[in-house]
Parts: C-alpha cells; structure tokens; sequence
C-alpha cells in the first residue's frame, strides 16, 4: 500500500512571494515560464515576472493541450537549455508544463511517451502554481495530453513527473470566475470522491479524500456565489490540492471514464464533463459501493440514515450542479449516434477496472441515457 507525496508543498495566501527563495536554493539559472493567455489578462504573469526573470515565457497553452502544441513549443525552447519549468495556470497549464519539462530531456514527441514510465531521463525540475481549484495536478504524476489526430486523452504517467514544489496560493483565485469556480471546483470533488469509491482506495487516500469531501461541500456555493468570501476561496484550493493527493494515491473512475472521452472526442472542459456524469455514476455505483457512499455522505456532513444519507448526498450533488449552472449532456449538443463510441472509450480506459461494479459499453450507454434524458 504505497503512499506517494514528494512534492513539496507551500500553502497559503502570499506563498508565492516564495519564488525566489525557492529558485536560488535550486541554483536555478534559466527558469521557464509555462501559462495561458487567461492567466496573463488575471495578472498573475506580470505577477510572477517582478519576482523571478524566466529564460522564455510561453502564453499559448490552451485547454487539454494538444500534443502538436506541446511539440512545437517544446522544439522552440530545447535551444534554450531550461533548468525549472514553473508552470502557472489551471490544470491544462499544469499538465502542460509537465509535458514539456519531460521533453526537455527525452528525444521525440509527446506522443512517444504514452503510459507510464516511458521516457529515459527524468525531466528538468517542475514547479507548479494552481490558479484554479480542480485539478490537484501540482500533486500528481499524470499530464494529460490530447492527442488531436487520434481525438484521445493521452495519459503520461511517471513518478518523476511530480511537481518538485507547489506554490498553492489563495490569493490567485481572486480573478477565477464564477464559472470557472464551478466546473473546476465539481471536477475536484469528482476526484475526491472518485479516490474514495473506486477499488484501490486505501485508508491513506481515505484520508486526503475525506478531508476534501468535507472542505469542497461546505465552500463550493459559497466561493460561487461570493467573490470576495476569501474564507471559501482558501478551502476550496486545499480541497482540490487534497483530493489531487487522494486520486493520486488511489485511483478515479466512470466519471472519468466518461468525461476523457468526451475531452477527447469534442475538446469539452473536463469539469463541466465531469460535474455532467457525476451524480448519474454515484447513483449506478450504489448497488455494488453503498456503504462507501454513506460514508461519504457523513464525511459531508449530511447526517441521516443509510437510504435517505445516499439520497441526500445525490440530491446535494444535483443541486449544487444547477445552481451553478452546469449544462445538461443534452445542452452541451453530444448527439446520441456517438454515444457507442464514448462508451467504447469509456470502456477502455486504464481506470475502468477500478470501478466497484463492472463496467462495460452497455453500462455506459446505459449512463449516457440517464444523463440526456
């Protein structure tokens, strides 16, 4: 039963001004700077820059990065011989810049290194600064990269690929936008919750899964709703940071199963995918996981016997995805013709053995009805 957090952590409002103390214990030179347009618009790379002077900065990074953008940019600065990679940005940016540092040091493209622990030399140092609270990435081993050709989530794996340090900071979630607080904020519960249902869940996962359970429940309508409620803004970061160390440590599943899918085949933001099949894959994993919701729902705070603690953690989940506005399937225009081949990639996925009851194309086609109609 592994446990695996190597990355060093620094939470807290104003961390980054950490940076260069950070940069001169590493005797870093010729750091890299890896963001997005949106990030720069929020400030927070004219932030960044008054505290270190980076080697290059790269702003095109677009969400689920493709494996053609990773190429490119990556030839461009391999010239430029980078010692850091600081990657500045939601999870698109963070797994980005993971992407990228792995190149510095391997031959080839990104695509080459597919799976786990398929490159030759680890990458130059990572150092990772969330802006949103979803993803957890600057606590895991995994860059997700879509593959444009194949329309597929690429998923590289490797235990070098952890951030070296985090720099979580609260106060760079002060220009997140109501919508970006939902979709990001439903795809952090998703991977706690996800940690904690699926089969490798572990007592050390339980633990980092519970926590965020708790945090993200009692935050999310909150930082929603309010924009200066730093307090909900603060717990929402460790919450996402929390539930990235649980998947990280166990596993995700069906949600995930089916919202990579979708990411792949029509480019959709993976929160909102994943706040669409959330509740409809809780309620189908009852039969074979219910003790595990019940627990869950405890962890959340909804106090109640077995059968109505489940339905109340169900109908919680609901709701907070209507009141924040996250599209129905059927909103988001997926035409039912394709639904066989989302179930197909649904099924395939390396995390569909992890699910609690047996997954195959038909319970996905089952799963995608719930949610369209």
């Amino acid at each position: 039963m592994p446990f695996r957090l190597p990355t060093e952590v620094h939470f807290g409002q104003g961390v980054i001004n950490n940076l260069p103390r950070i940069i001169e214990e590493l005797s870093a030179k010729r750091p890299l700077l890896v963001s997005d347009q949106g990030v720069a618009k929020a400030g927070h790379v004219e932030r960044l820059l008054e505290l270190c002077q980076p080697v290059d900065v790269l702003l095109e990074i677009e969400p689920n990065p493709g494996h053609s953008t990773i190429n490119r940019l990556t030839e461009k600065v391999r010239a430029l011989q980078p010692d850091l990679v600081i990657g500045l940005g939601g999870g698109s940016v963070l797994d980005a810049a993971k992407a990228i540092a792995l190149l510095i040091n391997n031959p080839g493209n990104i695509e080459d290194y597919e799976g786990r622990e398929k490159y030759h030399y680890p990458p130059i140092p990572i150092l990772a600064i969330p802006t949103t609270c979803g993803t957890g990435s600057e606590v895991t081993w995994v860059a997700v990269i879509t593959n444009t050709e194949r329309r597929f989530k690429m998923s590289i794996k490797g235990k070098s690929l952890f951030p070296k340090w985090a720099l979580v900071d609260p106060d760079l979630l002060i220009t997140l936008p109501p919508s970006l607080i939902a979709s990001t904020g439903l795809d952090a519960l998703t991977h706690a919750i996800e940690a904690a249902l699926v089969k490798p869940a572990n007592p050390f996962s339980d633990i980092f899964a519970r926590e965020a359970i708790s945090l993200i429940f009692n935050s999310l309508t909150r930082a929603y709703h309010a924009i200066e409620d730093q307090e909900a803004r603060e717990k929402m970061l460790l919450g996402s940071m929390l539930a990235g160390v649980a998947f990280c440590n166990s596993d995700v599943g069906a949600v995930h199963c089916l919202a990579e899918a979708l990411g792949g085949m029509f480019d959709l933001p993976h929160g909102v995918a994943n706040a669409v099949f959330l509740p409809y894959v809780l309620e189908f994993m009852v039969p074979a996981a219910k003790i595990k919701i019940v627990r869950m729902a405890r962890w959340a705070g909804l106090e109640a016997k077995e059968e109505e603690a489940v339905n109340l953690f169900l109908g919680r989940i609901k709701d907070m995805a209507k009141k924040m506005n996250i599209p129905s399937l059927a909103e988001l225009k997926i035409r039912e013709e394709d639904f066989p081949e989302i179930a197909h990639r649904a099924a395939i996925n390396n995390s569909n053995p992890s699910n609690p009851r047996l997954m195959g194309e038909t319970e996905y086609i089952h799963l995608l009805n719930q949610a369209y109609f």
